[in-house]
């Protein structure tokens, strides 16, 4: 069950909602997740949001442990978790959307048609293609089959530990185009040691001011639902 599946019985207002992912990894129990009911029609998954909550700049520059089972508060600035989101996008094929706003306020999307990660015996391995929208493809060529990394577990490809020099914690290759969960810099800053980055978008130098990512079945079917039955 997922975001899709509570649009689909009527529920349209975006928010949060109990599901219950088809996984061993819950144990089959519930667990809370923010639905995105507006963008593109709605029946998103919200498994990260970014954005000027009163956090300090390194609030994301967690352990595994944090990654693994999450963090964050779900109606502000989060992270679902990975043992989650394995949950989630194991149940069916998926695709993903992130989206992106500038301190200027000129937002982007980018949407993948494919997207899973494997479970944390595999690290959490990426895989993700078939690129569309307007952000730019910040994600394939370095973060695609790529395992996650965070500050005390450095699985990147680089002779670097990428998490350690960019203060983050993300499917690093050789180093990054996309840093989602790096410092919160929030506008163009010195060098690129950190800052929420997505490459295509706005370089190295400029950390953007919101990001989403938010995930939804591969095979949606727009259907108009106009009754809210909660």
């Amino acid at each position: 069950m997922d975001c899709e599946e509570i649009l689909r019985s009527g529920h349209n207002y975006s928010g949060v909602y109990t599901v219950w992912p088809r996984s061993r990894v819950t144990d089959g129990k519930p667990i809370e997740v923010y639905c995105d009911m507006d963008t593109d029609d709605g029946g998103w998954t919200v498994i990260q949001r970014r954005g000027n909550f009163n956090r300090s700049v390194d609030y994301f520059f967690k352990e595994w442990s944090s990654y693994k089972n999450g963090f964050g508060d779900i109606k502000e600035d989060f992270w679902l978790g990975n043992d989650k989101i394995f949950a989630l996008t194991n149940q069916r094929a998926y695709s993903i959307r992130f989206d992106l706003k500038d301190v200027k306020g000129e937002k982007r999307h980018a949407l993948y048609d494919i997207f899973w990660i494997d479970n944390e015996s595999l690290k959490y391995k990426l895989h993700i293609k078939d690129y569309s929208g307007n952000a730019g493809d910040s994600m394939t060529e370095r973060h695609a089959n790529q395992k996650f990394s965070t500050k005390d577990q450095d699985n990147d490809a680089s002779k670097r530990d990428c998490s350690q020099t960019f203060k983050g914690a993300w499917w690093y290759g050789d180093c990054y185009r996309a840093n989602l969960n790096g410092l919160y810099l929030r506008g163009p800053h010195a060098n690129d040691a950190g800052g929420l980055i997505w490459y295509t978008f706005r370089n190295y130098n400029e950390s953007l001011d919101t990001t989403e990512m938010k995930i939804r079945p591969a095979n949606f079917k727009r259907k108009l639902v106009t009754n809210d039955t909660s």
